[in-house]
């Protein structure tokens, strides 16, 4: 037995879940959220509770036992209280900054670099080297803040580059000197 799949989902006050035949909806005061369910997996609700069953011991229904309930209780958690993923930026010049709702960034190119995010995800620049990125769906929550980071990951000799808040990154020696 999954030891994630078999803990079940309590629902905090204000959420509601829907269970249809194939679906799940779930509702809370900052939105709603569906997911598809693999047929082998049933999801059955108790009052505030959700309990997570699967149909068989095969392997892939195990798999999807698992998941299913983890992704549950992230949709929980993203409608009551939502996600959020920082960012700061090192590096002398480099900056960001909200311009609407596009994120400018500054970093060292010949030009700056504009990001517009998806539907349903806030940006906010906390100062010219924090950014954070806000949602209730984590999987696009973490999608986000990766896609900026890629604009310059952190390098390894003097670190600059975005990187998540209390990230570590591993520095490296530089050239030896010659003699």
């Amino acid at each position: 037995m999954s030891r994630i799949g078999r803990k079940p989902v309590t629902l905090p006050k204000g959420v509601t879940a829907q269970i249809m035949d194939d679906s799940v909806k779930v509702t809370g005061p900052k939105g709603e959220l569906s997911m598809s369910v693999v047929p082998s997996i049933t999801i059955s609700a108790d009052g505030p509770v959700l309990t997570v069953t699967r149909a068989s011991d095969a392997k892939p229904d195990k798999a999807f036992h698992g998941m299913t309930r983890a992704l549950l209780a992230n949709m929980v958690k993203g409608v009551s209280e939502g996600f959020k993923k920082d960012l700061e930026i090192i590096g002398v010049g480099w900056r960001a900054q909200m311009q609407g709702r596009k994120l400018i960034l500054n970093l060292g190119f010949s030009h700056p670099v504009e990001y517009d995010p998806p539907q349903g995800i806030e940006i906010t620049t906390d100062g010219p080297t924090k950014i954070s990125v806000q949602g209730i769906d984590r999987q696009v929550v973490g999608q986000v803040a990766s896609e900026i980071r890629e604009y310059r990951p952190p390098e390894p000799y003097k670190g600059k580059g975005i990187r998540y808040v209390g990230e570590y990154v591993i520095r490296k020696a530089g050239k030896a000197g010659s003699k």
